[in-house]
């Protein structure tokens, strides 16, 4: 039986903990070099990895089904940053008091508390992250509008190779980081109110999402004039094989299978749900927004809207196409932590921590509002053929 990434996350932080409650000094430096040279390594392929994901992903709106790729993609963006705004409004609301017994002192600071590495290797990135960001948007749009199936194969092949860099260097070292991260905090005393923490913010994560998808669910029934939580029902499978696959693209077959179940024209779902497994992120979305506010929290940092709206709205286009991987939304998103919240090696490895321990159910509400939105767009196809615009 294959050991997933989520038994080793949770595997590496308890061995983490007990390792670095009873282990020496250099034990516990030894894993601190690790995890600066790691962190290293992330912050130089942040922006190889931005450049890979979203160039191809900008590049292939230009080979779709017109109207109806612009309206999924829309409904997409804005379904993701309601969810971004959701998890925003609720910690905003929830934290001061679900998190009130929380020393934030004992977080002002937390690297401060942890041990050095032996040494350091320096591992520049070949441009900054707005930059990568700015770079990904002019060339994925030069392609989409030259429609030039050379350089699209060319950035399918490059997003293919950062694929590679994830899937058999980054997630397999990441328990290792993770362990090393963890066995640091037991070691400098600040892993208990860690650990009260993930729970809270895993149990409000959860809430989120299934109301989130009451929501979606709800415009989708509306416009087909059916049940949502009958809807939802049918969809149910979908959420249940993506908790175990991790994984929106390998979920695919079986969200395209449910969804035909839910629209009336089989060939819009045909369409939207593969386009949808890459660029509708609402579940990941709410446990991104939720695990770096809470992070935030611990280190006693404001977020205010000002600070996260622009981060929501980044991060909607950030991930788009994130690799289907276990982790790879929070891979996409760590350049965005760091640039525009601050974030650090620590309160990055945290966040990793955080994000991984409920991954699965993140992309499995991602799936399932695919459908939502699949019969969302079932409805505006059927109007645009009954007015004689056809959309397909």
């Amino acid at each position: 039986m294959k050991f997933g990434l989520l038994p080793r996350i949770i595997l590496a932080i308890v061995l983490g903990i007990l390792i670095g409650l009873v282990s020496p000094v250099p034990l516990i430096r030894g894993f601190a070099t690790f995890n600066g040279l790691f962190g290293n390594f992330l912050g130089f392929i942040i922006p190889l990895l931005i450049i890979g994901f979203i160039v191809p992903g900008i590049g292939a709106i230009g080979k779709g089904a017109g109207k109806l790729l612009g309206w999924t993609a829309a409904i997409a963006y804005i379904s993701t940053i309601g969810a971004g705004l959701l998890a925003f409004i609720t910690a905003k609301a929830l934290y001061p008091s679900i998190l009130a017994n929380q020393s934030l002192k004992e977080f002002a600071n937390p690297e401060k508390a942890l041990l050095k590495p032996y040494f350091k290797i320096e591992m520049e990135p070949l441009m900054g992250i707005m930059t990568a960001l700015l770079l990904s948007f002019v060339i994925g749009i030069g392609i989409a509008a030259l429609k030039s199936d050379l350089l699209l194969k060319v950035s399918n092949d490059f997003r293919d190779i950062i694929h590679l860099v994830i899937e058999k260097v980054i997630i397999p070292l990441l328990p290792i980081h993770i362990l090393g991260i963890f066995a640091n905090m037991a070691h400098a005393g600040q892993v208990g109110s860690i650990l009260s923490i993930f729970i809270k913010v895993f149990a409000m994560i959860i809430v989120l999402h299934v109301a989130y998808l009451i929501i979606q669910y709800t415009i989708a029934g509306s416009a087909q004039k059916r049940n949502p939580f009958s809807m939802l029902k049918t969809m149910s499978p979908s959420y249940f094989t993506a908790l175990g696959t991790q994984s929106s693209a390998a979920t695919i077959p079986v969200t395209l299978k449910q969804a035909k179940k839910i629209v009336k024209r089989e060939r819009v779902a045909d369409f939207t749900i593969p386009l949808l497994a890459t660029i509708h992120l609402s579940g990941s979305t709410i446990t991104l927004v939720s695990c770096s506010m809470a992070v935030m929290f611990m280190q006693g940092h404001s977020y205010e809207l000002t600070t996260m709206l622009p981060f929501i709205l980044m991060l909607g286009i950030t991930m788009v196409a994130a690799p289907g991987v276990p982790g790879g939304a929070v891979m996409a998103a760590i350049g965005l932590l760091e640039s525009m919240l601050g974030f650090g090696p620590a309160m990055t490895a945290l966040m990793i921590a955080l994000y991984i321990t409920q991954d699965s159910f993140g992309t499995a509400c991602n799936v399932t509002g695919d459908g939502a939105i699949t019969a969302i767009m079932d409805k505006i196809s059927r109007d645009s053929v009954e007015d004689g615009r056809t959309a397909m």
